[in-house]
């Protein structure tokens, strides 16, 4: 069985992709949940034409998110962070935690799902995340955990 996905799903693939999975995959999870329509002619037209009209507003918002890169290219972002003596933080830093920290130091308002940790993050010190802000455009952005 074919379906449209209406939003991204691990393992699975990205949204407004055309997948072939299991007919009960499908029938009772997906297109109840509305994460998937069946891949009919007509829903196969309405994704072409949703699809063009997404790549139109992406273009127009590329160079807001290449504004956005420009601005945090060389910047460090400074957490805090409750630590023992050693230097271990209590529990670990989070791409929520690097949304805020972007809200309040830079006036950034990133969705958390672009921002992309390579490591846990489980001591002092300073990391690089990875912004993937448009499917042309990854930013790096540093950040340094400091202790409260």
């Amino acid at each position: 069985m074919e379906v449209i996905l209406l939003k991204d799903i691990d393992k699975l693939g990205d949204k407004h992709e055309i997948v072939k999975v299991k007919p009960g995959y499908g029938r009772n999870y997906l297109i109840p949940q509305g994460l998937a329509v069946n891949a009919n002619a007509v829903n196969r037209t309405k994704r072409d034409q949703i699809i063009a009209d997404e790549e139109a507003r992406e273009a127009v918002r590329l160079d807001e998110y290449k504004a956005m890169a420009a601005k945090l290219e060389g910047q460090t972002l400074r957490i805090g962070v409750k630590a023992g003596t050693t230097g271990k933080i209590f529990g670990s830093v989070t791409n929520v935690q690097l949304a805020q920290a972007l809200k309040e130091q830079f006036d950034l308002d990133i969705e958390r799902k672009k921002i992309h940790l390579p490591e846990e993050v489980k001591e002092l010190g300073t990391y690089t995340a990875d912004l993937h802000l448009h499917k042309e455009l990854t930013a790096k952005v540093n950040f340094e955990l400091i202790q409260e």
